[in-house]
Protein backbone atom coordinates (compact mmCIF):
# COMPACT_ATOMS: atom_id res chain seq x y z
CA UNK A 1 0.00 0.00 0.00
CA UNK A 2 1.27 3.45 -0.94
CA UNK A 3 0.76 6.69 0.95
CA UNK A 4 -2.05 8.65 -0.69
CA UNK A 5 -2.79 12.34 -0.34
CA UNK A 6 -6.12 13.01 1.31
CA UNK A 7 -8.56 15.01 -0.80
CA UNK A 8 -12.02 16.07 0.32
CA UNK A 9 -14.92 15.95 -2.15
CA UNK A 10 -18.43 17.31 -1.95
CA UNK A 11 -20.93 14.94 -0.36
CA UNK A 12 -18.21 12.77 1.21
CA UNK A 13 -19.67 10.12 3.54
CA UNK A 14 -18.05 9.17 6.82
CA UNK A 15 -17.18 5.74 5.42
CA UNK A 16 -15.44 7.39 2.46
CA UNK A 17 -13.58 9.73 4.81
CA UNK A 18 -12.30 6.88 6.96
CA UNK A 19 -11.35 4.86 3.88
CA UNK A 20 -9.34 7.79 2.52
CA UNK A 21 -7.66 8.25 5.89
CA UNK A 22 -6.56 4.61 5.68
CA UNK A 23 -3.77 5.59 3.27
CA UNK A 24 -2.68 8.83 4.93
CA UNK A 25 -0.45 7.16 7.52
CA UNK A 26 0.14 6.90 11.28
CA UNK A 27 -3.03 6.43 13.38
CA UNK A 28 -5.30 7.12 10.41
CA UNK A 29 -4.31 3.70 9.07
CA UNK A 30 -5.28 2.05 12.36
CA UNK A 31 -8.56 3.96 12.40
CA UNK A 32 -9.54 2.57 9.00
CA UNK A 33 -8.44 -0.89 10.11
CA UNK A 34 -10.65 -0.59 13.21
CA UNK A 35 -13.66 0.16 11.00
CA UNK A 36 -12.91 -2.92 8.90
CA UNK A 37 -12.60 -5.16 11.97
CA UNK A 38 -15.93 -3.91 13.37
CA UNK A 39 -17.66 -4.67 10.06
CA UNK A 40 -16.07 -8.12 9.91
CA UNK A 41 -17.10 -9.06 13.44
CA UNK A 42 -20.74 -8.24 12.72
CA UNK A 43 -20.75 -10.01 9.34
CA UNK A 44 -19.30 -13.07 11.06
CA UNK A 45 -22.05 -13.02 13.70
CA UNK A 46 -19.50 -12.75 16.48
CA UNK A 47 -20.73 -12.02 19.98
CA UNK A 48 -19.53 -8.51 20.70
CA UNK A 49 -18.36 -7.13 24.04
CA UNK A 50 -18.41 -3.32 24.06
CA UNK A 51 -16.45 -1.89 26.98
CA UNK A 52 -16.07 1.73 28.03
CA UNK A 53 -15.12 3.81 31.05
CA UNK A 54 -17.35 6.26 32.89
CA UNK A 55 -15.77 9.43 31.46
CA UNK A 56 -17.17 8.46 28.07
CA UNK A 57 -20.69 8.53 29.52
CA UNK A 58 -19.90 11.92 31.03
CA UNK A 59 -19.29 12.99 27.44
CA UNK A 60 -21.79 12.99 24.60
CA UNK A 61 -20.87 9.43 23.62
CA UNK A 62 -23.54 8.19 26.03
CA UNK A 63 -26.37 8.53 23.50
CA UNK A 64 -24.23 6.92 20.79
CA UNK A 65 -23.65 3.86 22.99
CA UNK A 66 -27.42 3.65 23.56
CA UNK A 67 -28.00 3.87 19.80
CA UNK A 68 -25.50 1.06 19.16
CA UNK A 69 -27.45 -1.15 21.56
CA UNK A 70 -30.67 -0.20 19.77
CA UNK A 71 -29.35 -1.24 16.34
CA UNK A 72 -27.88 -4.50 17.61
CA UNK A 73 -24.12 -3.95 17.66
CA UNK A 74 -23.09 -5.23 21.14
CA UNK A 75 -24.25 -8.43 22.80
CA UNK A 76 -22.70 -7.43 26.12
CA UNK A 77 -21.73 -4.14 27.74
CA UNK A 78 -18.99 -3.82 30.36
CA UNK A 79 -18.42 -0.53 32.13
CA UNK A 80 -17.58 1.16 35.42
CA UNK A 81 -19.82 2.42 38.21
CA UNK A 82 -19.60 6.09 37.31
CA UNK A 83 -21.11 5.31 33.91
CA UNK A 84 -24.16 3.78 35.59
CA UNK A 85 -24.89 6.72 37.88
CA UNK A 86 -24.22 9.34 35.19
CA UNK A 87 -26.47 7.54 32.71
CA UNK A 88 -29.24 7.63 35.32
CA UNK A 89 -28.52 11.28 36.11
CA UNK A 90 -28.81 12.26 32.44
CA UNK A 91 -31.92 10.12 31.99
CA UNK A 92 -33.42 12.05 34.92
CA UNK A 93 -32.81 15.37 33.17
CA UNK A 94 -29.38 16.38 34.46
CA UNK A 95 -27.29 18.39 31.99
CA UNK A 96 -23.49 18.53 32.05
CA UNK A 97 -21.63 21.64 30.91
CA UNK A 98 -18.61 22.04 28.66
CA UNK A 99 -15.98 24.16 30.39
CA UNK A 100 -12.20 24.24 30.14
CA UNK A 101 -9.28 22.03 31.11
CA UNK A 102 -7.83 25.19 32.69
CA UNK A 103 -10.72 26.12 34.97
CA UNK A 104 -9.84 27.22 38.50
CA UNK A 105 -10.52 23.99 40.39
CA UNK A 106 -10.54 25.59 43.83
CA UNK A 107 -13.21 28.00 42.61
CA UNK A 108 -15.16 25.14 41.05
CA UNK A 109 -15.10 23.25 44.34
CA UNK A 110 -16.41 26.27 46.20
CA UNK A 111 -19.29 26.48 43.70
CA UNK A 112 -20.13 22.79 44.04
CA UNK A 113 -18.97 21.90 40.54
CA UNK A 114 -16.96 18.77 39.75
CA UNK A 115 -14.62 18.73 36.73
CA UNK A 116 -14.03 15.74 34.43
CA UNK A 117 -11.48 17.02 31.94
CA UNK A 118 -13.29 19.96 30.37
CA UNK A 119 -16.77 18.75 31.40
CA UNK A 120 -18.55 20.05 34.49
CA UNK A 121 -20.99 18.22 36.77
CA UNK A 122 -23.01 20.08 39.38
CA UNK A 123 -22.92 18.44 42.82
CA UNK A 124 -26.69 18.93 43.08
CA UNK A 125 -27.05 16.36 40.31
CA UNK A 126 -25.65 13.73 42.64
CA UNK A 127 -28.17 14.75 45.29
CA UNK A 128 -30.99 14.13 42.80
CA UNK A 129 -29.35 10.81 41.93
CA UNK A 130 -29.39 9.87 45.61
CA UNK A 131 -33.17 10.37 45.74
CA UNK A 132 -33.63 8.27 42.60
CA UNK A 133 -31.37 5.38 43.59
CA UNK A 134 -32.84 5.01 47.08
CA UNK A 135 -36.33 4.77 45.63
CA UNK A 136 -35.15 2.31 42.98
CA UNK A 137 -33.44 0.11 45.55
CA UNK A 138 -36.59 -0.01 47.68
CA UNK A 139 -38.53 -1.26 44.64
CA UNK A 140 -35.88 -3.87 43.89
CA UNK A 141 -35.76 -5.02 47.51
CA UNK A 142 -39.53 -5.48 47.50
CA UNK A 143 -39.16 -7.89 44.56
CA UNK A 144 -36.31 -9.98 45.94
CA UNK A 145 -33.38 -9.72 48.32
CA UNK A 146 -30.47 -11.03 46.26
CA UNK A 147 -29.39 -9.63 42.88
CA UNK A 148 -26.51 -10.08 40.52
CA UNK A 149 -25.18 -6.71 39.33
CA UNK A 150 -26.41 -7.21 35.76
CA UNK A 151 -29.90 -8.15 37.02
CA UNK A 152 -30.00 -5.02 39.16
CA UNK A 153 -28.89 -2.80 36.29
CA UNK A 154 -31.53 -4.29 34.02
CA UNK A 155 -34.15 -3.48 36.66
CA UNK A 156 -32.87 0.11 36.81
CA UNK A 157 -33.15 0.34 33.02
CA UNK A 158 -36.77 -0.77 33.15
CA UNK A 159 -37.49 2.14 35.50
CA UNK A 160 -36.14 4.73 33.03
CA UNK A 161 -37.80 6.26 29.98
CA UNK A 162 -35.07 7.81 27.88
CA UNK A 163 -34.16 6.65 24.37
CA UNK A 164 -30.62 8.00 24.88
CA UNK A 165 -30.09 6.00 28.06
CA UNK A 166 -27.73 3.03 27.90
CA UNK A 167 -29.52 1.28 30.76
CA UNK A 168 -32.92 1.84 29.14
CA UNK A 169 -31.90 0.53 25.71
CA UNK A 170 -30.01 -2.43 27.17
CA UNK A 171 -33.04 -3.43 29.25
CA UNK A 172 -35.31 -3.17 26.20
CA UNK A 173 -32.97 -5.21 23.99
CA UNK A 174 -31.99 -7.80 26.60
CA UNK A 175 -28.30 -6.79 26.48
CA UNK A 176 -26.68 -7.44 29.88
CA UNK A 177 -24.55 -4.71 31.44
CA UNK A 178 -21.68 -5.95 33.57
CA UNK A 179 -20.11 -3.65 36.15
CA UNK A 180 -17.64 -5.66 38.25
CA UNK A 181 -16.56 -2.59 40.26
CA UNK A 182 -20.08 -1.45 41.13
CA UNK A 183 -18.94 -0.01 44.48
CA UNK A 184 -16.32 2.28 42.91
CA UNK A 185 -18.52 5.42 42.76
CA UNK A 186 -21.33 7.16 44.61
CA UNK A 187 -23.67 4.31 43.71
CA UNK A 188 -21.49 1.98 45.79
CA UNK A 189 -21.88 4.24 48.80
CA UNK A 190 -25.67 4.18 48.43
CA UNK A 191 -25.64 0.38 48.08
CA UNK A 192 -23.64 0.21 51.31
CA UNK A 193 -26.03 2.52 53.19
CA UNK A 194 -29.04 0.61 51.91
CA UNK A 195 -27.53 -2.67 53.06
CA UNK A 196 -27.01 -1.25 56.56
CA UNK A 197 -30.78 -0.87 56.82
CA UNK A 198 -31.53 -4.13 55.02
CA UNK A 199 -28.93 -6.69 56.07
CA UNK A 200 -30.44 -9.38 53.84
CA UNK A 201 -29.98 -7.25 50.70
CA UNK A 202 -27.16 -8.75 48.62
CA UNK A 203 -25.63 -7.56 45.34
CA UNK A 204 -23.63 -10.56 44.10
CA UNK A 205 -20.61 -9.60 41.98
CA UNK A 206 -19.26 -13.16 41.88
CA UNK A 207 -22.49 -14.49 40.38
CA UNK A 208 -22.09 -12.02 37.56
CA UNK A 209 -18.65 -13.38 36.75
CA UNK A 210 -20.39 -16.65 35.97
CA UNK A 211 -22.96 -14.78 33.90
CA UNK A 212 -20.39 -13.07 31.69
CA UNK A 213 -18.36 -16.25 31.35
CA UNK A 214 -21.37 -18.35 30.37
CA UNK A 215 -22.61 -15.66 27.98
CA UNK A 216 -20.35 -17.19 25.33
CA UNK A 217 -18.90 -20.61 24.72
CA UNK A 218 -15.60 -21.90 23.38
CA UNK A 219 -17.25 -22.46 19.99
CA UNK A 220 -18.77 -18.97 19.68
CA UNK A 221 -17.05 -16.33 17.59
CA UNK A 222 -16.13 -13.56 20.04
CA UNK A 223 -15.23 -9.90 19.56
CA UNK A 224 -14.15 -7.06 21.83
CA UNK A 225 -14.42 -3.33 21.24
CA UNK A 226 -12.55 -1.84 24.21
CA UNK A 227 -12.74 1.93 24.59
CA UNK A 228 -10.20 3.10 27.12
CA UNK A 229 -8.83 0.66 29.66
CA UNK A 230 -9.60 -0.03 33.29
CA UNK A 231 -11.44 -3.00 34.73
CA UNK A 232 -14.14 -2.84 32.04
CA UNK A 233 -11.62 -3.72 29.33
CA UNK A 234 -9.97 -6.48 31.33
CA UNK A 235 -13.23 -8.04 32.50
CA UNK A 236 -14.35 -8.60 28.91
CA UNK A 237 -11.07 -9.96 27.58
CA UNK A 238 -10.71 -12.22 30.62
CA UNK A 239 -14.09 -13.71 29.70
CA UNK A 240 -12.90 -14.30 26.14
CA UNK A 241 -9.63 -15.80 27.40
CA UNK A 242 -11.48 -18.39 29.46
CA UNK A 243 -13.52 -19.31 26.38
CA UNK A 244 -10.66 -19.72 23.93
CA UNK A 245 -9.91 -16.12 22.99
CA UNK A 246 -11.49 -13.52 20.71
CA UNK A 247 -11.48 -13.70 16.92
CA UNK A 248 -11.83 -9.90 16.62
CA UNK A 249 -10.57 -7.05 18.78
CA UNK A 250 -10.49 -3.27 18.51
CA UNK A 251 -8.82 -1.23 21.24
CA UNK A 252 -8.94 2.57 21.41
CA UNK A 253 -6.98 4.41 24.06
CA UNK A 254 -4.75 7.38 24.84
CA UNK A 255 -2.53 5.17 27.01
CA UNK A 256 0.75 3.87 25.64
CA UNK A 257 2.05 0.31 25.65
CA UNK A 258 5.31 1.37 27.35
CA UNK A 259 3.51 1.79 30.69
CA UNK A 260 2.78 -1.92 31.00
CA UNK A 261 -0.76 -1.07 32.03
CA UNK A 262 -4.03 -2.71 31.05
CA UNK A 263 -5.11 0.60 29.51
CA UNK A 264 -2.03 0.70 27.29
CA UNK A 265 -1.93 -3.00 26.42
CA UNK A 266 -2.39 -3.53 22.68
CA UNK A 267 -4.36 -6.15 20.79
CA UNK A 268 -1.02 -7.66 19.77
CA UNK A 269 0.06 -8.03 23.41
CA UNK A 270 -3.26 -9.74 24.14
CA UNK A 271 -2.17 -12.64 21.90
CA UNK A 272 0.55 -13.58 24.39
CA UNK A 273 -2.18 -14.25 26.96
CA UNK A 274 -4.56 -16.02 24.61
CA UNK A 275 -7.14 -13.27 25.13
CA UNK A 276 -7.04 -12.72 21.39
CA UNK A 277 -6.43 -15.63 19.04
CA UNK A 278 -3.22 -15.82 17.03
CA UNK A 279 -5.06 -15.52 13.70
CA UNK A 280 -7.51 -12.85 14.84
CA UNK A 281 -8.38 -9.57 13.10
CA UNK A 282 -7.19 -6.76 15.35
CA UNK A 283 -6.63 -3.01 15.49
CA UNK A 284 -5.24 -0.72 18.18
CA UNK A 285 -5.98 2.98 17.76
CA UNK A 286 -4.05 5.47 19.88
CA UNK A 287 -6.13 8.60 20.27
CA UNK A 288 -9.07 10.31 21.95
CA UNK A 289 -12.04 7.97 21.91
CA UNK A 290 -14.49 10.89 21.61
CA UNK A 291 -12.95 11.56 18.17
CA UNK A 292 -11.76 8.17 16.96
CA UNK A 293 -14.71 6.01 17.92
CA UNK A 294 -17.49 8.09 16.31
CA UNK A 295 -15.48 8.15 13.08
CA UNK A 296 -14.71 4.43 12.93
CA UNK A 297 -18.10 3.33 14.23
CA UNK A 298 -20.13 5.67 12.01
CA UNK A 299 -18.20 4.43 8.98
CA UNK A 300 -18.94 0.84 10.02
CA UNK A 301 -22.62 1.65 10.57
CA UNK A 302 -22.90 3.11 7.06
CA UNK A 303 -21.44 -0.04 5.55
CA UNK A 304 -23.54 -2.38 7.67
CA UNK A 305 -26.68 -0.35 7.02
CA UNK A 306 -26.16 -0.46 3.25
CA UNK A 307 -26.00 -4.25 3.46
CA UNK A 308 -29.10 -4.45 5.68
CA UNK A 309 -27.13 -5.84 8.61
CA UNK A 310 -28.43 -3.45 11.27
CA UNK A 311 -31.61 -3.94 13.25
CA UNK A 312 -34.15 -1.40 12.00
CA UNK A 313 -31.92 -0.40 9.06
CA UNK A 314 -34.42 2.04 7.56
CA UNK A 315 -34.74 3.86 10.89
CA UNK A 316 -30.96 4.06 11.22
CA UNK A 317 -30.70 5.40 7.70
CA UNK A 318 -33.10 8.22 8.53
CA UNK A 319 -31.26 8.98 11.77
CA UNK A 320 -27.87 9.11 10.06
CA UNK A 321 -29.30 11.29 7.30
CA UNK A 322 -30.83 13.70 9.78
CA UNK A 323 -27.55 14.03 11.69
CA UNK A 324 -25.59 14.80 8.49
CA UNK A 325 -28.26 17.08 7.03
CA UNK A 326 -28.92 14.68 4.17
CA UNK A 327 -32.17 13.61 2.62
CA UNK A 328 -33.48 10.12 1.94
CA UNK A 329 -34.37 9.62 -1.71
Amino acid sequence: MKVKDFVWHEGMKVSELVEELGQVGFQSVELAKAKDVIVKMKKDNAKVFLTFTSNMVTSGLRGFFAQLVKVGIPNFLVTTAGAIEEDIMKASGEKFDVGSFDNDDVELHEKGINRVGNLMIDTEGYMAFEDWILGALEKCYAKKKRWSVSELLREFGLMLNDEDSILYQAAKKGVPIFCPAITDAGIGFHLYLFQQKHKDFIVDVVEDFGNILLGTSYDDKKAVIALGGSISKHHAILATLLNGGAEYAVYMTTAHRSSGSMSGATTQEAKSWGKVKDESDIATVIGDVTIMFPLAMSAALEELQEEGLLEGSSVVSRQLSAKTGGEQK
